[in-house]
């Protein structure tokens, strides 16, 4: 078993270093992107532009929004959404909170790798899969009990920012929770390669939206998140899996998409965060600073579809429960008036 051991890490390892390389070359590839900004929000019939992080977006560090405010946030948040595959949102959780979080999370990581170590748990159990592990790890996260911190901050970005509401704007409240985790990248971690994280469908929409949540001020050092937008298309997919050379040995088609695509950097302030299809073409870059870069995020899946083509980052018995977008903004509003949280408290009872 040890020689099995052995020759399955040589294999990674040869494995992680080809990407390492293929990255690398992308790099020099993705020359014109620039910072991913939010766009401002102008809501019909408001009489006030709801640009967001203001107090007119109810983000989680201003005001609040009505509920008939909130659903109009959230139609026009979903036609930029829609469009370009990629959205930036500032200020939906508080910086006390991002805080909170990111504390909370770096302690059970820690606590969870104790777990691994000394065989109380398998790796599965606490941590996703990830491309290029070194230096980078997917957190898994549990609900209740003593992580009221994460109930909190699911609070500020789905019932007190746009977030929820645009999310519900494309796939209904039966949206299904079907990620729940953290990405950290630690100094030294490598640039990955550009990727999707679904599949296009021909004849499909969107099968996931991903909410990337910045608990710290991330840097170009840090080693930003990398989207090409508008990507998540049939004609984007087809170049991107086409990596012939070209007449007369010139680029392959999906080198000459990457080199031509605009792209955008996920340089966030704390608390603010990028909701993206899943179909989207991004990376995470290398880690070059001396400060660890967490993202707290989730995903939302249409109801519409199965298997949507990628493993999910979330504890076994959250994604057996099979949650609704719906379910869990009820719930996470009583918890916001003080009434408490019935269904996550059941959710947290059955976590290992």
């Amino acid at each position: 078993m040890a020689g099995a051991d052995y020759v399955s890490n040589l294999l990674y390892q040869e494995q992680e270093n080809i990407i390492v390389r293929r990255g690398e070359v992308e790099e020099g590839f993705v020359t014109n992107a620039i910072p991913l900004e939010a766009p401002v929000i102008k809501v019909r019939g408001t009489g006030k532009a709801g640009g967001f992080g203001n107090s007119a977006s109810g983000g989680g560090g201003g005001g609040r929004s009505t509920a008939s405010s909130s659903k109009a946030d959230g139609r026009e948040h979903a036609k930029v959404l829609t469009r370009e595959g990629v959205l930036r949102i500032d200020d939906v959780l508080s910086r006390d909170t991002a805080d909170s979080v990111r504390d909370h999370l770096y302690d059970l990581r820690r606590r969870s790798e104790m777990e691994v170590g000394d065989g109380t748990i398998q790796p599965i159990q606490r941590f996703a899969q990830v491309l290029l592990k070194r230096n980078r790890c997917d957190l898994t996260i549990p609900l209740g009990g003593d992580n009221w911190i994460i109930t909190r901050a699911l609070e500020e970005a789905l019932c007190r920012s746009p977030v929820g509401s645009t999310i519900a704007s494309v796939f209904g409240e039966d949206a299904i929770l079907h990620e729940l985790s953290c990405l950290m990248s630690d100094p030294g971690s490598q640039r990955q390669v550009i990727h999707p994280d679904t599949p296009y469908v021909d004849g499909k929409g969107p099968a996931l939206f991903t909410c990337f949540i910045a608990l710290q001020d991330v840097t170009l050092e840090m080693g930003p998140t990398t989207w090409l937008p508008r990507t998540h298309n049939k004609e984007s997919h087809e170049k991107f899996k086409d990596s012939s050379e070209g007449k007369g040995g010139g680029d392959s088609p999906k080198d000459n998409l990457i080199k031509t695509q605009p792209a955008v950097l996920g340089l966030l302030s704390k608390g603010s965060c990028v909701i993206f299809d899943s179909r989207v073409l991004h990376c995470g870059t290398a880690n070059l600073s001396s400060t660890s870069r967490a993202l707290f995020y989730f995903s939302f899946k249409n109801p519409q579809v199965g298997y949507p083509g990628n493993p999910a980052s979330i504890r076994q018995e959250l994604a057996n429960a099979k949650v609704s977008l719906g379910a869990l903004i009820e719930d996470l509003t009583s918890f916001g008036k003080g009434k408490g949280s019935p269904l996550i408290d059941r959710l947290g009872s059955q976590m290992r």
